[in-house]
C-alpha cells in the first residue's frame, strides 16, 4: 500500500479561499496591486478600505484602514515578502504596528485558465489557537465575501 502524504506543516494553521475569476489574470492581479483598485473591493461586505501607502515589491508595504459597517477602524499593514506579477504575492498581514504578534503569512496566487483567473489565497496563522481565533469570528465567509466583491470589481472594470 502507497504511503499517504504526511500533510503540511502548518495545516492545522491554514486558511485557504479560492474563486474562480472570469477575468484575465493581468487585470485580477492589478486589482490587487493598485491602490484606486483595492480601495473598491477589498474587505467584507458593507467595510471601506482606505489606502495610505503600497509600494508592492519585497520589503515594501501597503499600509491601510479598514473601516467596518459600526464605524470600528482596523489600522493594517501587507509587508510584501514576493512580488512575481502577475503569477503570485507573498506578504505578511498584520495590524500597522511593528512586530504584530497576530501577524500571519499570506500567499496568492494567480492562475490563468483561458481568459479566467483561479485565484487561490492561503493564510497561515502563528498559532493553532490564532487559527481557531479568526475561524470563531467568520474569516472564512468574511474572506469569501472579499474575494466576491473582488469578482464584481473585475467584472465591471471589463464592462468599460
Amino acid at each position: 500500500m502507497p504511503a499517504v502524504p504526511n500533510p503540511s506543516p502548518t495545516a492545522d494553521r491554514e486558511l485557504s479561499l479560492s474563486r474562480l475569476l472570469d477575468a484575465p489574470r493581468e487585470l485580477v492581479f492589478d486589482a490587487w496591486t493598485d491602490p484606486a483598485h483595492m480601495t473598491q473591493w477589498w474587505g467584507p461586505n458593507g467595510f471601506t478600505t482606505k489606502v495610505y501607502q503600497m509600494d508592492v515589491k519585497p520589503g515594501g508595504t501597503c499600509r491601510f484602514l479598514l473601516t467596518g459597517p459600526d464605524g470600528t477602524q482596523y489600522p493594517s499593514r501587507f509587508t510584501y515578502r514576493e512580488v512575481k506579477r502577475p503569477e503570485r504575492l507573498m506578504y505578511r498581514h498584520g495590524s500597522d504596528v511593528d512586530d504584530d504578534p497576530n501577524a500571519f503569512e499570506v500567499t496568492v496566487t494567480f492562475e490563468a485558465q483561458g481568459q479566467k483567473t483561479l485565484l487561490t489565497m492561503r493564510s497561515v496563522l502563528p498559532t493553532v489557537e490564532a487559527c481557531e481565533h479568526v475561524k470563531s469570528f467568520g474569516a472564512v465567509e468574511l474572506g469569501h465575501q472579499t474575494l466576491a466583491k473582488l469578482d464584481a470589481f473585475v467584472q465591471r472594470a471589463l464592462a468599460r
